[in-house]
């Protein structure tokens, strides 16, 4: 029967007791940097200690992953050394020992200290986060003089490497930070489409500018006020608009805006006799608002003034449209239709596959109707994208292919591109007879 040797059993619980804390290490910096700070900010407002502790510690992740990576080094090099003494015991000092330590202490490690507690905290890393928090806080601050000083020489190590490190430095924003971890959900099937777009409409308010979203000025139903009431009354009920601009002898002279409500009260007080309405005791005045203007500006704009409509004018004060509340809404939830708007055109589905786009469909509706992703930055319509693209005006049957689309021109007036007919392109593909940019 063999002796019992009490130096074996102290060195072999020892080991395995240094292999636990090293496990507590791994577990603990994997949980407390996969946590999210989302969920731990809204549990700390909701009053859960547990959570503000959380927070306390991610705040500094320098200095968190600092003291847990020399917190696991000491114990892992302390272990691997008693691992070495107990085969030294065992065979005797010489190589076998040492080769027979280091094969131990790497499987033990590499399974039981970080392999087997990092994979468990990824599978729950808020709840383990809150349930270390406590304990990683008092190690932290007991090994926080040694972390300090190994983080002026990290710090003035990559300095000299010319990497500079910054706690206020971000090479994202927020809202760019919301972007990615909405698309991420919607890709991993957690976040439907509806979604998905309502959340890119609502952070992006802040990048579009009113001149992308904009009525154009060919497509606005102006009145002139110099035209008898009864013909400007029949065409304002004609028209379906609820606010409609007011102009005298150009379009570009505008003199105010007609409110149906204030119209349908004077047709009530004059008996619906038309003539006996004063146009100009009805208008209101009218509002500009620059190109530039974001549509986040141009809603707070909006609520401050208690308005919901404004004509768009540029740098030299020339209409370009018009832009209303309703479309900034729909930016961020989608089409909104009522029971005067005609049904959604512009876009219809082809039997191969493709679709015909009305040259004026702005590339944001279409991205947004199809869920593609072809640029907006140089261009506001499919038209303008192919123009853009092209470098000139194409003529009708003309094809290109740019930013994994084909693009081949069905009508075109003038030097205004109508319809375009577009076709994602499979990949390999090379179809006959067109330009590829």
């Amino acid at each position: 029967m063999a002796k019992f040797d009490p130096t074996i059993v102290t060195i072999s619980c020892a080991i395995i007791f240094l292999l636990l804390v090293s496990a507590l290490f791994s577990g603990s910096e994997t949980a407390l940097t996969a946590t999210s700070r989302a969920r731990m900010h809204k549990l700390e407002i909701d009053g859960d200690k547990r959570a503000k502790r959380v927070n306390a510690l991610i705040r500094d992740r320098e200095r968190l992953i600092g003291s847990i990576l020399l917190g696991n080094n000491l114990v892992n090099i302390l272990a691997t050394s008693l691992a070495s003494m107990l085969f030294a015991h065992l065979f005797g000092a010489g190589g076998l020992a040492i080769g027979a330590a280091t094969l131990t202490m790497t499987i033990l490690v590499v399974v039981f200290a970080e392999v087997a507690p990092k994979t468990a905290a990824l599978a729950r890393p808020d709840s383990i986060a809150m349930l270390v928090a406590p304990l990683m806080r008092w190690i932290i601050l007991a090994l926080s003089p040694i972390t300090y000083i190994l983080q002026i020489v990290v710090r003035r190590t990559l300095g000299v490497l010319g990497i500079r490190l910054s706690k206020d430095e971000h090479i994202f924003s927020a809202a760019d930070e919301l972007r990615g971890a909405v698309e991420l959900h919607h890709e991993e099937g957690g976040l439907g489409k509806n979604a998905r777009d309502i959340f890119r409409g609502a952070l992006d308010l802040n990048v579009i500018r009113i001149d992308e979203i904009m009525i154009h000025r060919k497509e606005i139903d102006m009145l002139n006020i110099d035209q008898k009431p009864s013909a400007l009354i029949a065409q304002a009920l004609k028209s379906g608009h609820t606010r409609l601009p007011l102009y005298r002898d150009v379009t570009e002279n505008i003199v105010g805006v007609l409110h149906a409500k204030d119209l349908l009260s004077a047709l009530w007080e004059a008996h619906g006799d038309a003539s006996k309405i004063s146009i100009g005791d009805l208008i209101r005045q009218p509002y500009f608002a620059p190109e530039s203007t974001s549509l986040a500006e141009q809603l707070d704009n909006f609520k401050r003034r208690r308005e919901h409509f404004a004509l768009v004018v540029d740098e030299y004060g020339s209409i370009m449209g018009l832009v209303t509340l309703e479309d900034i809404i729909e930016e961020i939830v989608g089409e909104i239709e009522d029971e005067h708007d005609s049904p959604v055109e512009g876009v219809k589905a082809q039997a191969d596959g493709s679709i015909n786009v009305d040259g004026k469909v702005t590339i944001r509706d279409l991205n947004r109707a199809m869920d593609w992703s072809l640029p907006d930055e140089e261009a506001v319509t499919v038209a303008g994208l192919v123009i853009h693209e092209a470098q000139s005006i194409p003529d009708v049957g003309q094809t290109f292919s740019f930013h994994g689309f084909r693009f081949r021109i069905l009508r075109r007036r003038r030097n205004q591109i109508t319809a375009v007919n577009v076709q994602p392109i499979e990949t390999g593909e090379t179809p006959p007879g067109h330009k590829e940019i």
